[in-house]
């Protein structure tokens, strides 16, 4: 780790939109940054890719089975939850993931206010932690260092759980 900080070595499913050129620069230097700064394995759904298109209708079936196994497999799920409503995408991601009761963090820069947390309730409700930096701030690293945070609590959480089950 570049800080000096532990790996957590967690394996994050990284859902949010990825629509646009900026959406997607955004997602790759937060889920490099988490890689780096974090030891976390990130899977990004953009890089998804079946046969030789990231976009194929053809592939539509297997691409959405591939982000459902992605979801089942990670440890936790990150959730971009800008905008004015989150991206429906994202929003099934968060609600699958909660059903399989995995653990949910919101991440919101839009300073634009909704009913919680900067977001509809049903998402804000069903993430674990949320993170929520405004994008006045412009600084990338300060949201990843708000991610990793929660990170931890989730991480020290589950372990305290484990060791509470275990005895």
């Amino acid at each position: 780790m570049a800080d000096g900080q532990p790996s957590l070595g967690l394996k994050v499913y990284f859902a949010g939109p990825l629509f646009s050129q900026l959406e997607r620069r955004w997602n790759r230097e937060v889920a490099e940054r988490l890689e780096r700064e974090a030891g976390c394995s990130v899977i990004l759904p953009q890089d998804f890719k079946v046969g030789e298109s990231l976009n194929d209708r053809r592939h539509f079936a297997a691409l959405f089975q591939k982000c459902i196994q992605s979801v089942k497999e990670a440890d936790v799920v990150l959730a971009v939850v800008d905008g004015p409503d989150a991206d429906s995408g994202t929003a099934f991601e968060m609600g699958y993931a909660f059903a399989l009761g995995k653990p949910v963090i919101g991440v919101r820069t839009d300073y634009r206010r909704q009913q919680e947390r900067g977001t509809n309730l049903m998402l804000s409700r069903a993430c674990s932690a949320f993170v929520h930096v405004l994008s006045f701030n412009e600084d990338i690293g300060a949201v990843v260092a708000e991610i990793r945070r929660r990170l931890e609590r989730l991480t020290k959480k589950s372990l305290t759980r484990t060791k509470t089950a275990g005895h």
